[in-house]
């Protein structure tokens, strides 16, 4: 919806399936953005999941045009909605954004802890995207350790920089770039033993075992695919391939593909499980689970000869339509 208050609209709600999603403010208009709808239905069909998904998208610049009227008119667009659309924060985003939202509205998660919220999701996304690089490395070294791997990470900020402190911790090197020096800053204050190259180009042309895509979208195409010395590619953006055949591309060379809305589920996860009352231990178990579903769909893609990316799509498509069937089950009201 654009950033006018008295001129929003909603764009849509993928399937009739209830929705658990998420709210980006972006800087770029539709289709343009980035962080478009298109891996939010099978992102949030996995096992620790029961949420079908979707997008809502603000256009403008958060910095300039988020405001408290831009944030209660789209409140009340999701109460229109009547429950099938439950909301929460993404890019340009955060918990305090839903605080003001849910003063139009019931169906919002991702608030902040004093409001009986899950507080920031990314503590979980991260969380999930290095479980999905623990098996990623179980599947190509032979250990889920890091330690002694060195790790690409391409941007730092509320997502990618718990990406480094988990990293750093399990004894991995790392390398980081980021469009903002801010961003930059604040790790290399925490850990200045990180290294920084220019940009993303720079990044996944150095020698790195792990590339973590954890910026905008559309980071992996052609060129940079056949010039990625990476063995892994595991990180936390949304639709980090470019174009359809890049999962293919990717395999010719070897590197191992993560699929990108398989591991970063674990937001998802944390702030749907605000809707039964949040239990952070809770919501951390189920997240630890993106570990052993990633090293299915990594054993499915072997038995079945086909890129891991095609491996979870049939498996999140399988199990959606063995849902799908209860829906037939007549309840008698």
């Amino acid at each position: 919806m654009p950033s006018s208050p008295s001129t929003t609209r909603p764009w849509a709600l993928p399937s009739g399936a209830r929705g658990s999603t998420r709210t980006a403010a972006s800087r770029r208009p539709w289709p343009t953005c980035s962080t478009s709808p298109r891996a939010w239905p099978t992102r949030t069909r996995w096992p620790a999941s029961t949420w079908a998904g979707g997008k809502a998208v603000i256009i403008g610049d958060p910095a300039r045009d988020k405001s408290e009227a831009l944030l209660r008119a789209y409140g009340r667009f999701v109460q229109s909605l009547g429950g099938r659309y439950i909301t929460a924060c993404d890019v340009g985003t955060y918990s305090e954004d839903m605080d003001i939202v849910a003063r139009e509205c019931r169906f919002v998660t991702g608030r902040t802890v004093a409001h009986g919220g899950a507080g920031d999701s990314s503590i979980l996304t991260a969380f999930g995207v290095f479980q999905g690089m623990r098996a990623s490395a179980e599947r190509v070294y032979g250990t889920p350790s890091l330690r002694g791997r060195r790790v690409g990470v391409e941007g730092v900020g509320k997502v990618g920089h718990r990406l480094v402190e988990l990293l750093r911790e399990d004894g991995a090197e790392v390398v980081i770039c980021d469009v903002s020096p801010q961003a930059i800053e604040r790790v290399r204050l925490r850990h200045p033993e990180v290294g920084v190259v220019a940009d993303a180009r720079a990044l996944m042309t150095s020698d790195i075992d792990v590339f973590a895509p954890c910026a905008l979208g559309g980071a992996l195409d052609d060129d940079s695919v056949a010039s990625l010395r990476a063995k892994i590619v595991c990180g936390a953006a949304n639709n980090q391939l470019a174009h359809p055949g890049v999962e293919k591309q990717l395999a010719e060379r070897g590197i191992l593909y993560a699929p990108d809305y398989v591991v970063n589920s674990g937001g998802v996860i944390q702030v749907a499980d605000e809707i039964g009352g949040f239990d952070m231990e809770r919501a951390r178990s189920k997240a630890a689970q993106i570990y052993d579903t990633t090293l299915k769909i990594f054993a499915i893609a072997a038995e079945e000869g086909v890129p891991p990316a095609v491996a979870a799509d049939r498996l999140a498509e399988r199990r959606m339509s063995e849902v799908g069937r209860i829906r037939a089950i007549w309840l008698g009201h």
